[in-house]
């Protein structure tokens, strides 16, 4: 198909692209004239031969009616096996809607991922202290949530009078120097929830104290204190609440689409606002096993040393990792990519100046470019600019995923129909004409490519066809349902 460069942009546009993804308006051109056109076509293509599209294998020298069927011999023109789906360009338009390209080529994305984290406590440097047996609060140290301290660091004093009697008992089973029955006393004690500390204590002074002091078993944030002087305390009961603060977690928000890419292991670098010019680092320890079901996102875990302290829990870091190596892929520049909202296409540019539409599946972008999964070649030249592409790029969308949906496979005749009969071999239609091979409409069966064909289709339904012109006549390739045509 050729075009003026007066009237490309508009022709382009409106039909061009349409044209090009799907085949369909070429294929309406050449049926849509009659006999005028069929005149003009002969003498800018010659015919090869005519026949009847029921029965391919036969030709006949001369244009006719089919001896097979009531219908008109079809001309087999000189060049009909070209591809239409390509639209022609003059060098003069491309020149003038600067129109630029570029080569499909192989690499590897960067494959570090940016991303928005925090410091949490680290959960596994939890330390809780409970009652050991009931007894009740007679002092307390002046602590309150939020305090820092050491190991160590006295939170209160119990009396348990339980325990004085305990006491007693064992000290009068040492008066007797017999060693099993000491042991066994002792064995009592730490049953009773009195820590060895406290027994060797009293073993040493002579006397029952029945008064515990419980510290912070580890050094950090006093998360907790829920006891106040008189209280009553029964076995069991928590009383404080420590969180250490040796390491912290630094938990990022990633996509989930880029999930894939980190495991546990990766290198992670931050950097708070807090301490500008003093990156940390460090590595993955864990990959959340739930997504954000509002933001789509994963969270990545690593967890960084703090041994001065100055990392607080909360303080907001930009983060960077350093995904699993990728393989390489092939590139295109994104903004040769235009989206439909359904599929990502790509117009190829071919020898001559034509011009096709590619469908094609996409994978990572960075750095202005994207991965191309499936759909393209390296070496192969796509459009990244033009007019159209800035002026009318809602109308360019709008025409491509239209049009896009009606794209026959390559070398398939298209027309429309209902199905009559159907099974896993042949297909009865009552369709209308095949315009592209002059074959008027009619009810009759065709024989299916593959049984996949019909799938999920039924008597009844609408569809669209697309057949093959073979040598034992017309074969089902492809039945799209439709709505009910008017």
């Amino acid at each position: 198909m050729r075009v003026s460069v007066a009237g490309f942009t508009l022709a382009l546009l409106a039909v061009g692209i349409g044209a090009a993804a799907g085949g369909y308006w070429l294929a309406q051109r050449q049926a849509g004239h009659g006999a005028k056109t069929e005149a003009t076509a002969t003498q800018e293509r010659p015919v090869l031969y005519w026949y009847d599209p029921m029965q391919p294998e036969q030709r006949f020298d001369k244009p006719g009616k089919s001896p097979y069927m009531d219908m008109q011999l079809v001309p087999k023109y000189a060049g009909a096996e070209q591809d239409s789906a390509a639209l022609s360009v003059p060098a003069q338009a491309v020149q003038s809607l600067g129109m630029r390209t570029s080569t499909v080529v192989r690499g590897v994305l960067p494959s570090g991922i940016e991303a928005v984290g925090s410091l949490a406590y680290n959960q596994r440097e939890v330390a809780n202290l409970q009652a050991r047996a009931g007894g009740f609060v007679e002092r307390i140290y002046g602590r309150a949530p939020g305090d820092v301290l050491p190991a160590g660091t006295p939170l209160v004093d119990l009396l348990i009078p339980e325990w004085s009697a305990a006491q007693l008992e064992f000290l009068a089973v040492l008066a007797t120097a017999d060693a099993r029955l000491i042991a066994a006393a002792q064995e009592r004690l730490r049953l009773l929830g009195m820590p060895r500390e406290l027994i060797e204590q009293v073993r040493r002074s002579g006397k029952p104290r029945a008064v515990q002091t419980l510290t912070t078993p580890i050094a950090g944030e006093l998360q907790a204190l829920e006891v106040r002087a008189g209280m009553t305390v029964a076995a069991g009961q928590d009383l404080a609440r420590i969180n250490g603060l040796s390491t912290v977690w630094l938990d990022a928000a990633i996509p989930e689409a880029m999930a894939g890419t980190v495991t546990v292991g990766s290198e992670i670098h931050a950097n708070l606002t807090a301490f500008p010019g003093q990156p940390l680092q460090g590595r993955v320890i864990a990959l959340l096993p739930s997504a954000d079901p509002q933001t789509r996102t994963v969270t990545v875990r690593s967890e960084l040393p703090n041994p001065t302290g100055k990392l607080r829990p909360g303080m907001f870091a930009a983060v960077r990792l350093n995904s699993a190596a990728e393989q390489p892929a092939l590139l295109v520049p994104s903004e040769a990519v235009i989206r439909t909202g359904k599929r990502a296409l790509v117009m190829l540019a071919e020898d001559d100046g034509r011009y096709r539409p590619q469908e094609i599946t996409l994978g990572r972008e960075a750095d202005g470019r994207l991965e191309v999964l499936s759909g393209l070649a390296e070496g192969q030249a796509v459009v990244t600019s033009g007019q159209f592409l800035i002026d009318s790029e809602a109308s360019l969308q709008g025409v491509m995923a239209g049009k896009a949906e009606q794209a026959l496979a390559p070398g398939l005749h298209e027309s429309h129909g209902v199905i009559r009969a159907l099974d896993s071999q042949r297909v009865t239609l009552e369709h209308g004409p095949f315009e592209s091979l002059n074959m008027p409409g009619m009810t009759m069966p065709f024989p299916l490519a593959s049984p996949s064909v019909a799938a999920g289709l039924k008597l009844g339904d609408h569809v669209r066809i697309g057949a093959r012109l073979t040598d034992g006549g017309l074969l089902i390739e492809q039945l799209d349902k439709q709505g009910e045509q008017p």
